[in-house]
């Protein structure tokens, strides 16, 4: 396995079809069946399908208002989205021919830049739909001289994010190979059972710093 982009199709010389942009969207068309499923037929005496959907929101709805307050539910599609499409990437690397048949998305580097650009993006959303153009106030708190270093804090976040989720996945999955290889009975159930554990921290990690960046732009500016 290796973290660069393998092209399959290419559409007029410009669109490139990679092997992870198929991945994404075979994850995003499974999540988008099971929200089908789920929400075709809802009761008021959940079954275990839906149970087991509803405690997931619930405990994710928990998480956002434990950093945004009252703000978490103008964002909460946004995040909760995010959450899946990571952790259910993450989890993707779990199952046979990852890497071989299909990419693992959160393994790129490219995948990982682009979540963390939107967050970028939807960061300044969130500061200017709170506080409209004073947001910019921000960049020159306490004085004018910090300019510079809020920029740079500022473009060393999405980095952060990027690098941090890619190089933990990516690194989990050169492990299990190198696993495979040298132990192929044992050692690859043990890494997998912990895998299970980690990729779901992974996502957590990367969301709750989402909601720490877009408290931080939510903040009352004096």
């Amino acid at each position: 396995m290796d973290g660069s982009t393998t092209v399959i199709v290419r559409i007029g010389g410009i669109l490139d079809i990679s092997k992870e942009v198929l991945s994404m969207w075979g994850i995003m068309a499974f999540v988008l069946i099971v929200a089908f499923i789920c929400t075709r037929r809802l009761r008021e005496k959940p079954g275990f399908l839906q149970s087991l959907i509803e405690t997931g929101l619930e405990g994710l709805d928990g998480l956002f208002s434990g950093i945004l307050g009252s703000e978490a539910s103008r964002y909460y599609s946004y995040l909760a989205s995010l959450f899946v499409f990571i952790i259910f990437s993450n989890y993707a690397g779990l199952l046979p021919g990852a890497g071989e048949w299909y990419s693992v998305p959160t393994s790129k580097l490219s995948v990982t830049a682009a979540l963390a650009l939107t967050t970028f993006i939807m960061t300044f959303f969130v500061g200017f739909r709170k506080h409209g153009l004073k947001y910019l106030k921000h960049y020159i708190k306490p004085f004018f001289i910090m300019l510079p270093f809020v920029i740079i804090d500022e473009i060393v976040r999405p980095m952060s994010l990027a690098l941090r989720l890619y190089g933990n996945i990516f690194g989990e999955e050169t492990v299990m190979d190198q696993l495979y290889e040298l132990l192929p009975i044992g050692a690859p159930v043990i890494m997998m059972a912990l895998s299970l554990l980690f990729c779901a921290i992974q996502a957590v990690v990367f969301l709750m710093l989402t909601c720490v960046y877009f408290s931080e732009a939510s903040e009352e500016l004096s």
